[in-house]
């Protein structure tokens, strides 16, 4: 995956966490990558609204093995959750 695509990646990831909170939240800028989910604000449900977000953006199917707290820690730790998953479709 070459840079261009790993930004569109993360730059996606930072729109979908956007939606899921919603309009009215405050997020700090640049968005932390590495920053932990919770602390932003995403709730237990927001983060399987998250979760399905991800699927439909990337036309992924998150396995079941993969659906842990490590993989959905932080934007960062999806993001290479992404990467993983679209690597091994080709």
């Amino acid at each position: 995956m070459d840079l261009q695509e790993k930004e569109s990646v993360s730059g996606r990831l930072v729109a979908l966490v956007k939606a899921v909170l919603g309009a009215g939240s405050v997020l700090p800028l640049p968005f932390p990558l590495d920053a932990q989910l919770s602390d932003l604000g995403v709730s237990s449900l927001k983060m399987v609204n998250l979760m399905l977000a991800v699927e439909v953006e990337f036309d992924i199917a998150i396995a079941q093995v993969d659906i842990t707290p490590e993989n959905f820690h932080s934007l960062r730790s999806i993001e290479a959750l992404v990467e993983r998953t679209l690597t091994q479709r080709i």
